[in-house]
């Protein structure tokens, strides 16, 4: 067994302790000290090293600000990415699923601004209680919005059929908002499971998996975008990265996300990226939503509900799992937020939207560690959920897109991408970097054949048409990519753990893990496009096989020598 070894320490001004954990190990679980719900000063332990002036039997409560000068550093940079999603999203069912404006205008975003309002403000709270049990005022709260894979996979996966079936956008709709329910439901039931998942899951890889899903469905698109206009993008990531990952502030300390959408945004129009006729319609268009319930849209979705849920169900494991890698990054940071609360929260979120009419279920996001970089604290996630959710109600997504150059917006999600993959790798000992990259192959497994599918789409055949040999003589592994791909996140998760533990010489639990695998496959989870039994007896065989030579490895004398764990092996952390 693997010894593992806690270091704490007391940083300057703060009454608590801050405790690094090795990967694997949950010390919220573990050890009631560290619980969130609970307080995290250890008793008896000295608050201060000078003799001189005994430390007071009672630490004076920290007054937690509403708002501080970080917030709004952090809120330029989580609405501009919230904003640029729910652009996409806006694109995609008025341009994809054909649905008129009218409705997406007046129903959908008002539905989602319902969604994103409580959500932000439950997450709000979240930061304020874990700020007030822990007596300090540096804690973040987890952003939380429109999740990017969730919105291509709901368009592409479960709309788009329904949509070229029929042909009508409604029927696509109600089937959406079905799926989102059901996605709600499951992330709920996930609530009561993920807590234990997340205790026998190793830190790399959750990491790792996480950093698969930063670095392709993240950065990818965005830095394509950018670097269609270079011109537009570059400068904005310039001012992005000096402003974010070193400590040069700019005058005043203006928020550096505003500075860098100022200068996009006069670039783009200077150029004549821009156009002023398109402000001018936009402005026309213009249509205040008013939120209301739309149970006849669910209920007539529900009332078709078996064709999808085979998507639905694992793409709500994967839900969950992706808000226990999202957790787990938080922690990682410094914020050890209560994986059921979040769980709880997400699974509501989405039962709530559909019931307004939205079938883009809001999650926690991806990027905790930059916006508490970035300064943000408890009220950046407020106020963004607060704008974005206004400008919903408004219907001023129409005029915002007119006036921003999309190259001014998507470079903070590339700042995103980058910072997720970077703590990957900088949060768990080296030891476990190779398990951090085993987790990550599948995301981008799975983004590589999404863009030989689109391609292929594109050009009115599919791979199925154009056959596997064809595409094997042009060098791409089709076949392979997309078993690898299905299921990416909890793929990750399974290849992270299993490597961390062969890397540790625990070959039995790698064997257990690997067991889990096989399971997964053989009903469909992971490796197959839809559940079934026997989806994928072949990977399944190959996951036994890889137990069995583990068990083997196991009986080895080698086997027996532990593996030590040191916290020195920590390259950086935050």
């Amino acid at each position: 067994m693997a010894q593992m070894r806690c270091r704490t320490r007391v940083p300057p001004g703060s009454n608590t302790i801050d405790t690094q954990r090795t990967p694997g190990w949950n010390a919220s679980v573990e050890n009631p000290l560290l619980a969130t719900d609970g307080p995290t000063r250890q008793k008896g332990l000295p608050m201060s090293t000078d003799v001189t002036e005994p430390a007071p039997s009672t630490p004076e409560e920290l007054k937690i600000p509403w708002w501080t000068r970080g917030d709004l550093n952090a809120f330029f940079g989580l609405g501009f990415n919230i904003l640029v999603n729910v652009l996409t999203l806006t694109t995609l069912m008025i341009g994809v699923i054909k649905l008129p404006a009218d409705d997406v205008l007046g129903t959908v975003l008002p539905a989602l601004g319902v969604a994103l309002i409580l959500g932000n403000l439950y997450y709000t709270f979240l930061a304020r209680r874990l700020a007030r049990r822990e007596n300090r005022d540096d804690v973040t709260a987890l952003p939380y919005g429109p999740s990017v894979p969730h919105m291509f996979i709901v368009v592409f996966v479960v709309m788009l059929p329904v949509y070229l079936a029929t042909k009508n956008p409604i029927q696509a709709w109600q089937s959406g908002l079905a799926w989102a329910f059901m996605i709600g439901v499951i992330v709920i039931i996930g609530g009561f499971v993920g807590p234990y998942i997340r205790k026998l899951t190793p830190r790399a890889a959750m990491l790792g998996t996480l950093a698969g899903i930063s670095i392709t469905f993240i950065s990818m698109r965005p830095a394509a975008q950018m670097w269609e206009a270079a011109w537009i993008g570059l400068p904005v990531l310039a001012i992005i990265l000096i402003g974010f990952f070193t400590d040069v502030k700019l005058p005043g300390n203006i928020p550096v996300g505003l500075v860098a959408l100022l200068v996009g945004t006069a670039i783009g129009w200077i150029g004549g990226f821009m156009s002023a006729p398109d402000v001018s319609k936009a402005v026309s268009d213009i249509a205040i939503g008013i939120p209301d319930l739309r149970l006849d849209l669910l209920w007539s979705g529900l009332s078709h509900l078996a064709p999808l849920l085979g998507t639905a169900i694992p793409l709500g494991v994967y839900n969950f799992t992706e808000a226990m890698s999202n957790v787990e990054s938080a922690a990682a940071a410094g914020d050890n937020y209560n994986l059921r609360s979040v769980l709880l929260a997400d699974g509501a979120g989405a039962v709530i939207g559909s019931a307004f009419g939205s079938p883009f279920p809001p999650a926690v996001y991806i990027g905790h560690p930059g916006w508490k970089d970035a300064g943000g604290r408890a009220g950046y996630s407020l106020a963004s959920g607060v704008v974005i959710g206004l400008l919903c109600f408004l219907g001023l997504f129409g005029v915002l897109a007119a006036l921003l150059p999309v190259p001014a917006i998507v470079p903070i999600l590339l700042y995103i991408g980058l910072l997720i993959g970077a703590q990957a790798f900088q949060a768990v000992p080296r030891l476990h970097a190779v398990a951090v990259v085993a987790a990550l192959l599948p995301n981008l497994a799975q983004w590589a054949s999404g863009l030989i599918d689109n391609a292929l789409n594109a050009a009115g055949t599919s791979a199925t048409k154009v056959g596997m040999d064809a595409l094997g003589g042009a060098g791409v592994v089709y076949d392979g990519l997309q078993t690898l791909g299905e299921g990416a996140i909890l793929v990750g998760l399974l290849l992270g753990t299993m490597v961390t533990f062969i890397l540790e010489k625990k070959f039995r639990y790698a064997a257990l893990a690997s067991v889990v695998a096989a399971a997964l496959s053989f009903v469909g989870l992971i490796h197959a496009p839809e559940i079934g039994w026997a989806a994928n007896p072949q990977v399944a065989l190959g996951y036994l096989f890889f137990a069995a030579v583990c068990l083997l490895y196991s009986l080895l004398p080698g086997a027996k020598e532990p593996v030590t764990v040191d916290e020195s092996d920590i390259v950086a952390g935050h």
